[in-house]
């Protein structure tokens, strides 16, 4: 599996094997892509009771969806969920990694915890599991490029077909 670089990552958009809406060339470094953070974000309740980690969790019970269109202060030790304004489609042969932006994980941003991959033949946007590990409290702003995606190439062809193929919304 090889990291598409700039020049490979605007031939794959060229040749419609990665599409990214809406999209802008400056979105593009040496070897990812920039993705922006939308206004939908899903906090947990509070909740005094345990929650059964299984296959069954409806995490619609656990989280209120909320819309803020300025801004959204997390709190230290806090985790929410976030989701990208960009939709990503691949084509079957190409994967990706969510990464954190070094300037935002150097004051204790984190952007995901463990769900990085993004399947080939994904056609979604990107949910993000944001936590401050800071001391102090962290002001997140709709359309901050808040992450970027490294692109790969994969041995061997797969579509996505699982729960959040077509995910638009948190």
């Amino acid at each position: 599996m090889s990291v598409l670089t700039r020049d490979e990552l605007f031939q794959a958009m060229k040749d419609g094997r990665i599409e990214i809406e809406p999209f802008s060339e400056n979105m593009v470094g040496p070897g990812s892509v920039d993705l922006n953070l939308s206004n939908q974000f899903r906090i947990f309740k509070k909740l005094r009771r345990g929650v059964v980690v299984d296959d069954a969790m409806d995490l619609e019970k656990i989280t209120k969806l909320v819309y803020c269109e300025r801004s959204f202060t997390l709190l230290p030790g806090e985790t929410i969920l976030g989701i990208t304004q960009e939709r990503i489609r691949l084509a079957p042969n190409l994967c990706g990694w969510i990464q954190g932006r070094s300037r935002f994980a150097r004051i204790g941003l984190l952007v995901h915890m463990t769900a990085s991959f993004i399947q080939p033949g994904i056609n979604n946007r990107q949910v993000l599991e944001i936590s401050n590990m800071a001391p102090f409290p962290l002001i997140l702003k709709p359309n901050t490029r808040i992450c970027q995606v490294v692109f790969q190439t994969t041995i061997g062809e797969a579509v996505y077909e699982g729960k959040h193929m077509d995910q638009d919304t948190l």
